[in-house]
C-alpha cells in the first residue's frame, strides 16, 4: 500500500473514539518493528522522524526509500504515514515534503503567536499542494526529545483562545496543544490539563495530538481520546525496551559480537511495545 497522509486516519480516529500512534523511527530496526506490528494488528500507523534521526539515517530521502522498500518487502496492507516530527523551519518541512514525507509538523511554538501563525500558514500552503498533512503546536511540551529541550513550566499549557486562532487561520490538519505532557520519562505523575483539552477541542474541532505518550496512565490516555485526541506520540518507551533487550543479550553473552544477535531481540521488544500501545489506543483492527 502506498504511503498516505495522516488526515484521513486521524479524522476517522476522532470520529470513532480511538487514536493512531506515532512511533518514532530511529534506525532500520525501528522501521521494521513498527511496520510489522501495524500489519499484525491491522492498525493504521504513523512513522515519526525527527530532524536528528533523519540526519542519523542519512537524510530524508534515505528514510523514505527504506520505508517504501520495507512496505513492499513485508507486503504491508495498512495505512502508513511518514511524518516529520518537530520540524524547526519552513526549509526543513519543504525538504521532507519533497523527499516523499506524507505529513509534517511545523513546530514554531517557541515563537510569538503571530510568527507561529505566519510560518505554519506558509507550511500548510506548500504541504496541501502536495497532498501532505500538517501538524502545528502551541505552548511547549516539556522535557527533551532529540534536539528539543523545554523546562519552562509556564509554557506547559496552551491558551485555548490562541489555539482557536492558530487552527482557524492556518487550516492545519491536526493540532498539538501543550497540556502538561512531557518528552522523555516523567518526573512524578503526569498532570494533563483535561478541562483545557476539552475547551481546545470544542474551539478548534480538529484531531488533537498528545506528545510525550510514554508513561501516561491508560485511564488518562482513554480520557484524552474521549476529548478528541486522535494521535499519540511514543518514542521513549520503545527506546527503553529496546535498550533493555540489547543489554540482556550482551550481559548473558558477553562474547557476542554479531549485531543481528543482539539487535534482533531489541527489534522484537519494540514490536511488542508498539502492539501494546496500538491496543491501548484502540487502533487495532481499524485499518
Amino acid at each position: 500500500m502506498p504511503l498516505v497522509s495522516m488526515k484521513e486516519m486521524l479524522e476517522k480516529g476522532k470520529e470513532n473514539g480511538y487514536a493512531v500512534g506515532q512511533f518514532n523511527v530511529n534506525n532500520l530496526e525501528y522501521a521494521q518493528a513498527i511496520l510489522q506490528a501495524a500489519e499484525k494488528e491491522q492498525s493504521p500507523v504513523i512513522l515519526g522522524v525527527s530532524e536528528g534521526a533523519g540526519r542519523y539515517m542519512g537524510g530524508f530521502n534515505v528514510v523514505v526509500a527504506m520505508v517504501e522498500a520495507l512496505i513492499e518487502a513485508y507486503k504491508i496492507t495498512v495505512p502508513v504515514a511518514i511524518h516529520l516530527d518537530h520540524g524547526s523551519s519552513f526549509k526543513t518541512c519543504a525538504e521532507a515534503i519533497h523527499a516523499g514525507f506524507t505529513s509534517v509538523m511545523i513546530d514554531a511554538s517557541a515563537e510569538p503567536l503571530e510568527d507561529n501563525i505566519a510560518l505554519t500558514k506558509k507550511v500548510v500552503e506548500l504541504a496541501h499542494i502536495h497532498g501532505v498533512s500538517v501538524e502545528a503546536e502551541l505552548g511547549r511540551v516539556g522535557g527533551q526529545e532529540d534536539d528539543l529541550i523545554v523546562d519552562d513550566a509556564e509554557q506547559a499549557y496552551a491558551i485555548p483562545s490562541e489555539c482557536e486562532r492558530l487552527v482557524k487561520e492556518t487550516n492545519v490538519d491536526c493540532f498539538a496543544p501543550a497540556l502538561g505532557s512531557v518528552h522523555g520519562p516523567y518526573k512524578g505523575e503526569p498532570n494533563l490539563g483535561f478541562d483545557r483539552m476539552e475547551e481546545v477541542m470544542n474551539l478548534t474541532n480538529v484531531p488533537l495530538v498528545l506528545h510525550g505518550g510514554t508513561g501516561i496512565p491508560t485511564k488518562d490516555i482513554q480520557r484524552a481520546i474521549s476529548l478528541g485526541t486522535a494521535k499519540i506520540n511514543v518514542n521513549t518507551e520503545n527506546q527503553i525496551k529496546q535498550a533493555e533487550a540489547v543489554r540482556k543479550v550482551l550481559e548473558e553473552q558477553p562474547e557476542q559480537y554479531d549485531p543481528r544477535k543482539y539487535l534482533g531481540p531489541g527489534r522484537e521488544a519494540i514490536e511488542e511495545t508498539v502492539i501494546g500501545k496500538m491496543r491501548e489506543f484502540g487502533s487495532s483492527n481499524k485499518a
